[in-house]
């Protein structure tokens, strides 16, 4: 059985996360095993979710938001949305392999204040330019850590943006643990965190003497450090009890994240928004 975690995987992604999602390669016991999975060659998986979340990183305003996903494998090179945007995994998987790696290009797109600007006082502040986010991202995935069937994942992104918008860095880390509770309901819980230099600090959270005489905000210079950290929750379910034949299933996912450094500090965070930031989706997705 291969990739057991497919809808783990289209969850994580296409909320925008991050968070590392290789593909399980490995030779399962009986009972779970089988002698042919669809994710064992090429395969797709599309799907749509419905999301809630705050309306600009800092805000305590929130949205609704559907999330497309679009995922699989051609040729061994495995592409999954990276919110929104995607990532290629250019190494491939080796059936029976204690140890995976990671390695390959993300391309991510950020409307932070771009769009849906609820708040009078940040929106007098004015939108900002969408950033579209280039880099490598690389990791190493741990297989059959606590049971035959589970995963320990750790990755690190390095991205830059190339459109101009914020011109800056984004470090982004983190570590997933995966397991199946049965061969229909999958389970992870992720942790990572995000760091930004002070091109990124100044672009999205800094109020210049301009700004505060337009919004009323203090004058705040905001440099590099680690913007946030958070944990991620999620479920999935095949709706036909098997998850390595395709088809339909459910993904159920909840986050919290905590704003740090100058990115709390702020006042688009600290006097408008809120350092504690939640998320939440749901959404139905077909494997073929």
């Amino acid at each position: 059985m291969k990739n057991l975690n497919i809808f783990w995987c289209a969850a994580l992604f296409s909320l925008g996360l991050g968070i590392s999602c290789p593909l399980l390669a490995q030779e399962d016991p009986a009972p779970m095993s089988v002698e042919q999975s669809v994710f064992d060659d090429d395969y797709l998986t599309a799907g749509i979710g419905i999301a809630v979340g705050s309306s600009y990183e800092g805000s305590d305003n929130y949205t609704i938001s559907p999330l497309p996903v679009v995922l699989g494998s051609l040729g061994g090179i495995d592409f999954q949305p990276r919110g929104p945007g995607i990532a290629f995994d250019f190494i491939p998987d080796r059936e029976g392999a204690k140890v995976d790696f990671i390695f390959g290009p993300v391309v991510r797109a950020r409307f932070d204040r771009q769009n849906s600007i609820k708040d009078p006082v940040v929106s007098s502040l004015g939108k900002l330019d969408f950033a579209i986010e280039v880099g490598p991202f690389a990791g190493i995935q741990a297989n059959r850590v606590l049971n035959p069937y589970d995963s320990l994942t750790g990755q690190v992104d390095l991205r830059w943006d190339v459109a101009g918008a914020h011109d800056g860095m984004v470090v982004f880390p983190s570590l997933t643990y995966f397991t199946p509770l049965s061969r229909s309901v999958l389970t992870s819980l992720a942790i990572s965190a995000e760091y930004v230099d002070d091109a990124y600090a100044n672009y999205y959270f800094s109020i210049s003497p301009a700004g505060s005489l337009a919004s009323g905000l203090p004058v705040f210079t905001a440099t590099s450090g680690w913007k946030n950290v958070g944990a991620t929750m999620l479920t999935a379910v095949d709706l036909d009890g098997d998850a390595t034949n395709g088809g339909w299933g459910l993904i159920f996912l909840g986050s919290y994240s905590r704003m740090l450094g100058d990115s709390k500090r702020s006042p688009v965070t600290s006097i408008r928004g809120s350092a504690n930031q939640l998320f939440g989706a749901i959404g139905i997705g077909y494997t073929f």
